[in-house]
């Protein structure tokens, strides 16, 4: 008797021992973006499968466990999710480094500002993440304009309210003459549908998975700046981790999801500007030397501006363009 006894103690041990712990990944974008079934998808299935029964992360996307994309980062903090996916402009204040990323008119694409992102966080330069364990900083394509009025350059936008996402996004639109609104991206399309704004910033994919693109028919591709991206852990929830589980989400953070974040969303951004084109009811325009170096020269004083706030301001500058410097010199 007492040796079944036993039997069934070990049993029950090591059942309850073979139980992963159950991580919860929060997502405020929907199901049938691409970035969630090219990327987050796969890499939550490349973890636990690595994890091998350790860990089981589950996906809750639409928003499920909380929609307002400004409340992402505090989720994580407060355990409503274990990883999630944030926007660090949606919070000012909490990411304050990382705002360097979205000085205008810095990045060629998403591919270089993802790289830069990633270096300068891994080697300390972006002070942001302490409370995080870091998987994945990625760059959005510069940001570019869509409305539903004409653009046809920098002087169309004189007066225009146009929804910005970001204190410095914000900023260089004012530098372009625009009346700026702040919104989430989950709202603008009602705003713009009920004409309270003429226009919004925007990446082609935000344009479509957000139904932007059913409310513009004008597309301005003045190189704005980028919108860092990130998706991040609590830090304590990571470290108290089993081995096993902390190896298999290192083995796939940064390096791992940045290039499937790459090779998916270079290509969706480039065919979607074609999409764009293609279109006879729509209107792209691209601007011309003349009007591009007009607002780089409306940028510069937005530039100037946030590097004198503080000596950390122009350290962080001083090493993103040495960064870039770098990504450049590989080309």
């Amino acid at each position: 008797m007492q040796k079944i006894l036993i039997a069934a103690l070990v049993a029950f041990s090591s059942a309850t021992i073979a139980q992963p712990v159950k991580l919860k990944m929060a997502t405020f974008s929907p199901d049938t973006e691409r970035l969630y079934n090219t990327v987050k998808k796969p890499w939550v299935a490349a973890v636990n499968k690595a994890a091998g029964g350790a860990i089981e992360i589950e996906l809750y996307p639409n928003g499920a466990l909380g929609r307002a994309p400004q409340q992402q980062a505090q989720m994580v903090i407060d355990g409503v999710t274990d990883i999630g996916f944030i926007v660090p402009p949606f919070t000012p204040g909490r990411f304050p480094d990382s705002e360097v990323l979205e000085l205008p008119g810095m990045f060629q694409d998403l591919a270089e500002g993802t790289r830069v992102y990633t270096r300068l966080v891994q080697d300390g330069t972006l002070k942001d993440y302490g409370d995080y364990y870091p998987i994945a900083m990625w760059s959005t394509p510069p940001f570019s304009l869509h409305s539903n009025f004409p653009i046809n350059s920098i002087a169309d936008l004189k007066g225009k309210r146009v929804r910005g996402s970001g204190v410095i996004q914000i900023e260089s639109l004012k530098a372009l003459g625009a009346v700026t609104v702040g919104m989430p991206p989950t709202e603008v399309p009602e705003a713009l549908s009920r004409r309270t704004i003429d226009a919004s910033t925007s990446q082609p994919a935000v344009l479509y998975d957000f139904g932007l693109d059913r409310v513009t028919s004008h597309h301005y591709f003045v190189r704005l700046g980028i919108v860092p991206l990130a998706i991040v852990m609590n830090r304590k929830v990571f470290e108290g981790l089993p081995k096993a589980g902390q190896d298999a989400i290192r083995k796939y953070d940064m390096d791992y999801i940045n290039k499937l974040y790459i090779d998916s969303m270079l290509e969706y951004d480039a065919s979607l500007v074609k999409r764009l084109q293609s279109d006879p009811k729509r209107k792209v325009v691209f601007p011309d030397a003349a009007d591009q170096k007009a607002a780089q020269v409306a940028f510069e004083p937005v530039i100037k501006a946030w590097t004198a706030k503080s000596p950390r301001h122009a350290e962080l500058y001083k090493a993103l363009q040495a960064e870039l410097d770098k990504e450049r010199g590989k080309k």
